[in-house]
């Protein structure tokens, strides 16, 4: 059998939790990061091209590589030198996923080069084992929108409806925000009855998203798990859902751990919920980024 000396993975955003379905849930978007492995003689090179391009680690502690190590550790073959190219598309610590496409990326690449002796439920076992929840990597890996569950002896992954007439719109503010700090914010027990109102409206959200009613999902956004304490973090939260829900949104969560916060509505209010939600940050004096992103279907994809 050939070796194979190069491969690239092209590994999607993903925005996570979606309101009340905290670290279970997660959704593949129509952005992307890019990764080239290349076998080489020359020991590790890595090379990192656009925005934020600088604030990627270049040596061994960088977390594609590590993905990558990790896989070879897994199959215990000789870990071959690679250049590794990075084309960046997903922002760094604005909680659309960036460590998810990285991890998933190094997994495949390794799994790849290494002449593919794991199955994709395996590679998606190993990618949650490393970021610790599956509602950013499982996406990552598959596409479209996932729920993820422990079963009795391993993952079950389910797809979840998306209704086409709902249409996802991201603000990106200009500041990052780490997971690890959004964490340390969480309480580490909740009431019964947040527990209730989360299980209650998860239910509801995976309605309103397989139907469109407008009505379910404007309630089933609500959450008591981790955005009341998540909010705090991000500045003027508040002024941005007004403002997104006066121009046709159903409601805004935060994206992942955040700061990037996310709208649901239709395709006729897409353009307005956009503006009024970077023009309500830019009030208070923001600089964001805010753009509909359709859902990616795809998930990973190797060429």
């Amino acid at each position: 059998m050939s070796v194979i000396s190069t491969v690239t993975v092209k590994v999607p955003a993903t925005t996570a939790n979606l309101g009340p379905g905290f670290d279970c849930i997660g959704a593949a978007l129509r952005l992307y990061n890019e990764f080239k492995f290349t076998r080489n003689e020359s020991g590790l090179i890595i090379q990192v091209y656009g925005t934020e391009a600088e604030k990627v680690q270049t040596d061994e502690s960088n977390l594609l590589y590590q993905a990558f190590l990790k896989l070879y550790q897994y199959i215990e073959q000789t870990l071959p030198s690679v250049k590794i190219e990075i084309k960046l598309g997903v922002p760094l610590a604005r909680g659309l996923g960036s460590s998810a496409t990285a991890i998933v990326g190094g997994l495949i690449a390794g799994n790849v080069l290494a002449g593919s002796p794991l199955s994709e439920l395996e590679v998606m076992e190993l990618a949650i084992s490393m970021e610790g929840h599956p509602d950013n990597v499982v996406p990552a890996l598959l596409g479209g929108c996932r729920l993820a569950a422990t079963g009795l002896t391993g993952w079950e992954i389910c797809d979840i409806t998306w209704h086409r007439q709902i249409v996802p719109v991201i603000a990106i503010p200009d500041f990052e925000l780490s997971t690890l700090e959004a964490r340390q914010v969480l309480p580490n027990e909740v009431s019964r009855g947040d527990a209730i109102f989360n299980t209650a409206h998860f239910g509801l959200l995976l309605r309103g998203l397989a139907t469109h009613r407008e009505e379910w999902l404007r309630a089933a956004l609500q959450d008591k798990l981790h955005q009341p304490y998540r909010q705090t973090l991000i500045p003027d939260y508040d002024a941005v859902e007004a403002a997104a829900v006066a121009a046709g949104a159903y409601g805004m969560v935060i994206s992942g751990a955040g700061p990037t916060l996310l709208a649901l509505t239709d395709e006729l209010h897409t353009p307005g919920v956009a503006t009024a939600m970077r023009n309500a940050w830019k009030q208070a004096g923001i600089k964001s980024v805010a753009r509909s992103l359709p859902l990616d279907i795809q998930g990973a994809t190797i060429f």
